[in-house]
């Protein structure tokens, strides 16, 4: 059975890491909308607060004037009212049991008597159990409150990832849902901007120069022999494979390759035939005559193995959509290949980010694919030897003269 998939998400957000004064005025910002206030007042602040972050005065409608009483108000005319009055506790907290709400709406109680409390907003910076919510509940009815509401950590996340509050969501906690909305629609147009580019300047099984946009020095290479190679030169010719789901695929790797009857394999890293040679020249003139005696002296021990065990190392690599700034269909007078340019250029992996090896088996150009266990990597090719020739060719039995390639 295949693994689940892990899809990203926000991360929670963390209520408990904000200063309590900073809490309580997230609590009081997001009550705004709760109900039609005529005023609400940010009453903890000042300290002393008889019980009350905060103090909010609801509006009611009035009941139409009785004629009959002798209030003062002509027929048809609504009496004012006082409101109704609602207290907004908050706690910033990591964990609330049952026994504590309970004491803490004890605490309340000579307040709500005194100021005639119509409803309570309980808001903490947790989440809350059952048991807990019951209590508050029964806490609340014993108190005499006409409404009561418990905001824990889901109520205050849902309320803040609705568009109406992404304003106080990028305030308190830095993002913007939003922006993010932005992004992804102008990453989304990004990427498939460069898909439609590569689709219509790129060849398949043609070359291709990937380019980091900012490598300055082009077309020569960081003269600091102690950087790595893809440091010293940003930019490479690789083989253009395609389009894939996750970018533009290139074929990097292409090596003589062995695997025994035990499933034991190895592979020749002193030669690479998906370089492409166009264009090196520029570049790696003292490279070429190291390149072609490499490959001579890993062909000569690969000739020399079972057929059947023969085979081939070959590595595709993608670049990532994101990661293509522009393509320059026409090239320069030092590479006339398609130029892909991209933003980010790493010391050791260069443009890519994903890696595909295969290895077939058979001898030929295209033999079959098998399994590999990277696990039964051993030593078997040999290393570079800058003193090895070729073997002497075989005697002609009619001449005795030497067979000459």
């Amino acid at each position: 059975m295949a693994p689940p998939t892990t899809t990203r998400t926000l991360a929670q957000l963390h209520f408990e890491d904000l200063d309590p004064r900073r809490f309580e005025d997230l609590v009081r910002q997001l009550a705004y909308d709760f109900r039609d206030w005529a005023r609400i007042e940010a009453t903890g602040r000042a300290g002393s607060d008889d019980g009350f972050d905060a103090r909010a005065v609801e509006k009611v409608l009035a009941a139409t004037a009785n004629p009959e009483d002798d209030g003062g108000y002509e027929e048809g005319e609504t009496a004012p009212s006082p409101g109704r009055l609602w207290l907004i506790q908050c706690k910033r907290e990591k964990s609330l049991p049952p026994g504590k709400v309970a004491g803490y709406l004890e605490g309340l109680r000579e307040a709500v008597e005194a100021e005639g409390v119509y409803g309570i907003v309980f808001a903490a910076a947790c989440d809350f159990s059952k048991h807990a919510r019951d209590k508050f509940f029964e806490m609340a009815r014993n108190l005499g409150l006409q409404e009561a509401y418990m905001w824990g950590k889901g109520e205050l996340e849902d309320m803040l990832f609705q568009p109406k509050n992404d304003g106080l969501l990028f305030a308190y906690f830095g993002f913007s849902l939003s922006t993010r909305r932005r992004t992804l629609k102008t990453d989304l147009r990004a990427k498939l901007a460069a898909k439609r580019k590569a689709a219509r300047h790129l060849e398949v099984n043609r070359d291709v120069l990937v380019r980091y946009a900012g490598a300055d020095k082009y077309p020569e290479q960081h003269p600091d022999e102690s950087l790595l190679p893809m440091d010293r030169k940003q930019w490479r010719l690789w083989t253009y494979e395609g389009l894939a789901w996750d970018g533009l695929r290139f074929s990097i790797g292409r090596h003589f390759a062995w695997m025994g009857p035990d499933g034991s394999w190895d592979w020749a890293r002193e030669m690479n035939d998906a370089r492409p040679h166009f264009g090196d020249e520029h570049w790696e003139r003292s490279e070429t005559e190291r390149r072609r005696k490499d490959r001579h002296q890993m062909m000569e021990f690969w000739m020399s193995l079972p057929e059947e065990e023969r085979g081939w190392l070959e590595v595709s690599a993608v670049i990532p959509f994101q990661n293509v700034v522009e393509i320059d269909e026409h090239g320069d007078d030092i590479a006339e290949a398609p130029h892909v340019y991209v933003l980010d250029w790493d010391a050791s992996d260069g443009p890519f980010a994903g890696w595909y090896p295969r290895l077939t088996l058979g001898g030929t150009l295209h033999g079959r694919y098998v399994d590999f266990d990277p696990e039964k990597e051993v030593d078997k090719f040999p290393a570079y030897d800058p003193d090895w020739k070729p073997a002497p060719c075989p005697a002609d039995p009619d001449n005795d003269e030497a067979v000459e390639d």
